[in-house]
């Protein structure tokens, strides 16, 4: 498996030093880095708005299960704790496995419950779509089609409208 597609958000802490901190330590495998946007908390409105990226990162010896346990290890070293009780709540870094293609480019289809790709909310989230524009502008979600069409319907063309572009905070990709 070569290449992936990660989600990164934080509401807690410094949320961009988080955040670069995650890109950092992927640095050798980015391709590509989005802008970084403010937006509103999902799924549990009582919490602080997150910072959101997007990175496209490659690794010819990756597959699914090392991108996921990749994610978790950052989001360790930020200081998530999982709270069964409130799976929507605030956290310090949040990354989450989008898509995976495979050497020959072919999506990854995956219903393990561990890790279910292409992530099976990502075309309900404005917040991960929109910064995966910045990198792929005609970029596809495995199964539901162009991130534009994804983003120009309802309810996503309202929730866009939601999301502050942060252009002076950067994560740029140097690899």
């Amino acid at each position: 498996m070569t290449r992936a597609v990660l989600a990164l958000g934080s509401n807690l802490g410094d949320r961009y030093a988080r955040l670069r901190a995650a890109t950092d330590a992927l640095r050798g495998e980015l391709l590509a880095v989005s802008g970084v946007y403010e937006t509103p908390p999902w799924g549990d409105p009582d919490q602080p708005a997150y910072l959101n990226a997007v990175l496209l990162v490659r690794d010819p010896a990756a597959g699914p299960n090392d991108w996921l346990a990749r994610a978790r290890a950052a989001e360790e070293a930020a200081g998530r704790v999982r709270d069964p009780e409130r799976r929507y709540g605030p956290r310090p870094l949040d990354v989450d496995v989008i898509c995976v293609w495979d050497d020959a480019g072919a999506p990854v289809i995956s219903d393990d419950p561990e890790l279910t790709l292409p992530h099976p909310r990502a075309h309900l989230r404005a917040f991960v779509l929109r910064p995966w524009i910045d990198i792929e502008p005609f970029g596809r979600l495995p199964g539901h089609g162009a991130l534009t069409d994804l983003l120009g319907a309802q309810p996503l063309a309202t929730d866009v409208l939601e999301l502050r572009p942060c252009p002076d905070l950067r994560l740029e990709s140097t690899g």
